[in-house]
């Protein structure tokens, strides 16, 4: 089913405010916050680029899902190196450069159009993943630590908080995206079945 964005986004303190186990209780919602209309969209609405005054994001969204996908790799690889290693050096990430790169098609001579529902489905798979993991660490685990080269030292507890809030906060913008496009998000039909709970169903 789903979910209501909160239309103003959160600070990442409120991430670092909640105990390990709502913190990721709520990364269980993953994909579940995007407006499913986006894989109906036409390749020009996918690849159009918004203006700053927009006030949606200035990303294509083909580009915003690619670096959704390539974030929520980057911080389970991140989580699982620190596990398996002591005091590990973590990877930096140029968003910039992934972009520039062309492997999310929207660059000028691209020759690279990856369909989104790869994008989609990675982020679905890589937050599952990790969320599995997480459920099960010890608490002297969440306080594990990498070395990143720009903040210093980082642990696991603070790379869960910027996954969960940076997934939330790159929905929004998809989905104001959306909304500027398509309108609303009509809301859902009850089945009349006398509440049958199936997710999306305006009876649940």
């Amino acid at each position: 089913m789903t979910q209501t964005t909160p239309s103003i986004s959160e600070p990442l303190s409120t991430f670092e405010a909640l105990d390990t186990q709502t913190l990721v209780s709520r990364m269980r919602v993953g994909v579940e916050w995007f407006d499913p209309r986006v894989f109906e969209l036409p390749t020009e609405d996918l690849e159009r680029a918004w203006l700053p005054e927009s006030g949606v994001g200035t990303w294509p969204i083909r580009i915003l899902l690619g670096h959704l996908a390539d974030t929520e790799m980057l911080y389970a690889s991140r989580i699982r190196s620190i596990l398996a290693n002591d005091n590990p050096t973590l990877p930096l990430f140029d968003e910039h450069s992934y972009i520039d790169s062309g492997i999310y098609g929207c660059t000028e001579g691209s020759t690279i159009v990856p369909p989104i529902g790869g994008d989609v489905a990675m982020i679905h798979t890589t937050r599952s993943w990790l969320v599995a993991l997480l459920f099960q660490l010890t608490e002297s685990q969440w306080a594990r630590q990498g070395l990143h080269p720009e903040k210093g030292p980082v642990s696991i507890r603070d790379i869960a908080n910027s996954a969960c809030w940076h997934l939330e906060h790159h929905a929004r913008f998809l989905n104001a995206k959306l909304e500027s496009l398509l309108g609303p998000m009509p809301e859902p039909e009850a089945c009349n079945d006398g509440g049958c709970g199936k997710p999306g169903c305006a009876c649940r």
